[in-house]
């Protein structure tokens, strides 16, 4: 039985409050402002609608994004094997959870070795950002992308996060640089995301510049990792740290929107609270490239790969019938249709 450490029982801790306790963000994600106008003579057949894609050189079925969630211990290994079963049905892109544990403990590597049950998947690695100011390298990011034969790694910022973990990990002055540095010396595709708080304009541009292949806003409105880390605090004061950010973030739709427009040549990535199909669409209408989705699916995930299908069926279902409604054949079609933003 492979040792228990101090981080793989935080990455234990992460899943069971996701589980158990309510940890949502007391923001929404703000798509509930948008209406798309409804067509009462949409003009195509429903069979006809095509969600199909590319992103980085492979075809996806549908534009969904299982975001990165776990691994490293014996649950998560399961957990994202019944991810990756169901993205290789579905023909949906998957992220892993953070491979840290694995670099430094190697005998976790295969809670994260998911490719001989997803050959053909869009798969990307995953590590903090902020590792490289703790002594991790290209050679880190390298053999993280290995690992797991991804086609791509995900960079994940997360200062609240780590400021609000008493084992947290603060330093991240200089960190864009050392971003760019990573951007430049891998031969696949890396991907910035936040983990639930947003990613604004600024920033955007910044990591633009730096060289990143695609942006994952990960806006407010879903989990709140403040809320988990509450849950995970070692006492009251630590615990009354952490309770005041319930509400802070930019909400995904305002994220995607301020980024879209910061880097209209970029990929963005839409994640953070995304529910149902009709979420799916109207984020595509924004201009997200692909919808990400982690908390249904992770309570799917602890049951079987089947109950996992079963909700991004229902997902595709569901973006295909808004799709129909506007009259948008496929996901070009979409983005050109008609989205107001109501005001509350």
């Amino acid at each position: 039985m492979a040792k228990v450490t101090p981080l793989t029982e935080r990455k234990a801790d992460h899943i069971r409050i996701n589980l158990e306790e309510d940890v949502r963000s007391r923001l929404t994600t703000g798509l509930e402002r948008y209406r798309f106008e409804h067509q009462a003579l949409p003009e195509i057949n429903l069979e006809d609608v095509d969600t199909r894609t590319q992103v980085f050189g492979k075809t996806l079925d549908a534009p969904i994004l299982i975001s990165s969630m776990t691994g490293g211990t014996e649950e998560a290994a399961r957990v994202n094997r019944h991810l990756a079963e169901a993205a290789q049905a579905m023909g949906v892109a998957m992220g892993v959870g953070s491979q840290r544990v694995a670099l430094e403990h190697p005998e976790r590597a295969s809670t994260f070795q998911v490719r001989s049950w997803a050959p053909d998947i869009l798969l990307f690695a995953n590590l903090g950002a902020v590792q490289l100011n703790y002594g991790y390298t290209v050679d880190h990011c390298r053999r993280a992308v290995d690992m797991i034969q991804a086609d791509g790694l995900i960079l994940h910022l997360n200062p609240l996060q780590e400021a609000l973990q008493p084992e947290g990990e603060t330093r991240f002055a200089g960190l864009l640089r050392k971003i760019e540095a990573v951007c430049r010396a891998l031969d696949v595709p890396v991907i910035v995301k936040e983990v639930g708080w947003g990613i604004s304009g600024r920033v955007a541009r910044m990591l633009a510049d730096a060289g990143v292949a695609a942006i994952d806003v990960a806006g407010a409105g879903g989990t709140s990792w403040s809320q988990v880390e509450m849950y995970r605090a070692p006492d009251d004061w630590h615990a009354r740290l952490a309770a005041v950010f319930v509400d802070w973030g930019i909400p995904t739709a305002e994220s995607l929107v301020q980024v879209r427009e910061a880097v209209p040549h970029l990929p963005v990535f839409a994640s953070g609270g995304l529910r149902t199909g009709v979420d799916l669409a109207k984020v595509l209408a924004l201009g997200a490239t692909l919808g990400g989705f982690a908390g249904p699916l992770l309570r799917a995930a602890v049951h079987s790969a089947e109950a996992v299908l079963k909700e991004l069926r229902l997902l595709h279902a569901q973006l295909r019938v808004a799709m129909f409604a506007v009259g948008a054949r496929n996901l070009e079609a979409l983005r050109q249709a008609p989205l107001r933003k109501v005001e509350p």
